[in-house]
């Protein structure tokens, strides 16, 4: 599957964890604003997953960029209060047109 340019609609803000540590031997995950980025997001699958004596939900998305350099799976993308947890990000065609991400939604 490909997009154009005109499927682009959704405004996304691509967010790297930053760690620091807490002073107790552990760290802090917080997350930064790297870049906003317009977006085309596709959902592409859904299931419930047992965790923690309950039952959440997740959603596969597929997330299109234009190509930047940059964007790793530690990444996440935010809309609003949504997050998509990067899974996987594929420069389409090697071309450095595209950057087609895999990732996840976790539904409360």
């Amino acid at each position: 599957m490909s997009v154009t340019i005109g499927d682009m609609r959704h405004r996304l803000q691509l967010e790297a964890p930053l760690t620091s540590a807490d002073g107790g031997g552990g760290v802090t995950r917080t997350w930064s604003l790297v870049a906003e980025v317009w977006a085309a997001l596709q959902p592409v699958s859904g299931n419930e997953v047992s965790e923690a004596d309950g039952v959440s939900g997740r959603v596969s998305h597929e997330v299109w960029i234009r190509y930047r350099t940059g964007v790793l799976p530690e990444m996440r993308f935010r809309l609003g209060a949504r997050v998509f947890e990067i899974r996987s990000v594929i420069d389409t065609g090697e071309r450095h047109r595209f950057l087609r991400c895999q990732v996840a939604e976790r539904i409360a």
